[in-house]
């Protein structure tokens, strides 16, 4: 078990600090990717980055060899650096999903105040109220002795809270501040980016079918007379010019129908894509943090029985669990983008001679799903403008 435990811990670890570094490297190296959204994902990336750095040794170290042996000063800086740095991750998440919803629901409005500047604003303010959030940390942190069974002395790093109502304030206060409400407001903004590109995915789909109906009732036009695709009953006379002037339109509209349906599916399987990502964004959020807050619950309210049921293996493999979001943020948010990857090679470049660099531009999830919009805009101002 402990073979196993190490390995994880050591793949995790340079999985986290190599993907993160990639990202901070990429973003930093090339001017035309400091976006709005990108300035978060360096925040995210850091934030990952000092978790990855400051959580996974000093907690699996110590649980392996139930000794902490970095001393007393240790213990209240990593203690504090600890939850920093997940609280980082968790805002800078939340700011994620608030931009992007911003961006793609109200594209209009968004664009008034989705600024760079705006963007280091809120960052700064997210990493200042993490670090005020996390003081109790430092303060309440401590180095406690005690006897192994073999009459070994040894050392835990422990919050050393004067009550245990208090302790079990903080808990509560840290599971609303970092999972629930978080958790709640990436359901929401995410469910409702889902449903604007679910509803521009239907009215594509009724575009193309209503684009083969409008071709089969031309055909009719010139047969019959009487136009009934667009299911308006206008009557339509038949005469010769109309005729030549249908003929023309079907053989003008043939011409450029196959790259018209190229266009339309590549866009509704690029806006599948992103709802399937969004989904995989919040389950992966419950998934890696959703035992570790509930242990911790647990361990406020009644210590002797999460010691008995966590201690040594469990409580190591929770940990583990909740550090892997440092090294599946990364993957999540940067790599499955293509502009991103286009960005990953040109950086370099220098190191890979048939890599060219390519220009690019804002990432395509901003593109494709702000296409949702659009054509929501472009529907209502047709459905307005017809006879119908």
């Amino acid at each position: 078990m402990d073979s196993v435990r190490i390995l994880l811990y050591s793949l995790i670890f340079l999985l986290s600090v190599f993907g993160n570094l990639l990202i901070i490297v990429v973003l930093v190296a090339n001017k035309r990717m400091r976006t709005v959204t990108n300035s978060f994902l360096l925040s995210l990336a850091v934030s990952d980055l000092m978790m990855a750095v400051f959580c996974m040794p000093f907690t699996f170290i110590p649980n392996l060899l139930e000794d902490f042996i970095f001393g007393a000063a240790m213990c209240r800086i990593v203690a504090y650096l600890m939850g920093t740095s997940v609280s980082i991750s968790t805002f800078s998440l939340v700011a994620i999903a608030i931009e992007r919803y911003s961006a793609i629901c109200n594209p209009l409005k968004s664009r008034a105040w989705q600024t760079r500047s705006h963007a280091y604003k809120v960052i700064s303010m997210t990493w200042a109220l993490s670090f005020l959030i996390m003081t109790p940390y430092p303060v309440f942190s401590s180095l406690v002795s005690y006897q192994k069974p073999n009459n070994i002395t040894a050392h835990m790093c422990r919050h050393d809270w004067p009550k245990d109502q208090l302790k079990q304030a903080w808990c509560i206060l840290l599971l609303l501040i970092l999972f629930v409400i978080p958790g709640v407001v990436m359901i929401t903004a995410y469910g409702l980016i889902s449903r604007e590109l679910y509803c521009g995915i239907q009215f594509e789909l009724e575009q193309k079918k209503g684009h083969s109906g409008t071709k089969n009732g031309a055909a009719a036009t010139i047969s019959s007379g009487i136009d009934h695709g667009d299911g308006c009953y206008i009557q339509v006379l038949k005469r010769p010019n109309s005729m030549e002037m249908s003929t023309l339109t079907l053989t003008t509209s043939a011409k450029v129908d196959r790259p018209r349906s190229n266009t339309s599916e590549s866009k509704l399987m690029a806006k599948r894509r992103v709802i399937r990502m969004l989904i995989v964004i919040v389950s992966m959020f419950f998934i890696c943090w959703m035992p570790l807050y509930s242990v911790n619950t647990w361990k406020a309210f009644h210590p002797p029985s999460a010691h008995r049921a966590l201690s040594g293996a469990p409580i190591s493999f929770i940990h583990l669990l909740s550090y892997t979001s440092a090294c599946v943020n990364p993957i999540i948010y940067c790599f499955m983008n293509k502009r991103f990857r286009k960005a990953l090679l040109t950086t370099f470049s220098c190191c890979c001679q048939s890599c060219r660099p390519r220009s690019f531009t804002e990432g395509d999830e901003d593109v494709t799903a702000t296409g949702a919009s659009v054509s929501k805009f472009n529907y209502t101002t047709i459905s307005t403008m017809g006879p119908c």
